[in-house]
């Protein structure tokens, strides 16, 4: 069985409307966190658009990431935490 680390956000009411300023800032810290091996995958909720959950390979690479993230910075995310995954089942 192989373990991740899942950093789950939750975000603000009004997250969509303030995110544009910080959009840029923040793909480029995934970019980066994923060119650099660190980070499987990464993606928003939809429908309602209130969270976001990245899997990381080291639970300090994801705490790292959110305490850089400027959403966390910059009030857009209004708590965040990272659990460990254990996955039973994948297509690798």
């Amino acid at each position: 069985m192989k373990h991740y680390f899942i950093l789950f956000y939750t975000t603000v009411a009004d997250y969509l409307l303030k995110r544009e300023v910080y959009r840029k800032d923040h793909l480029t810290l995934i970019h980066i966190a994923y060119k650099n091996g660190g980070l499987i995958m990464a993606g928003a909720l939809a429908e309602p658009a209130d969270g976001a959950l990245l899997v990381f390979k080291e639970k300090s690479d994801a705490i790292a990431f959110a305490e850089n993230d400027p959403y966390v910075k910059n009030g857009l995310i209004s708590k965040w935490h990272v659990q460990p995954w254990v996955v039973v089942s994948n297509n690798k």
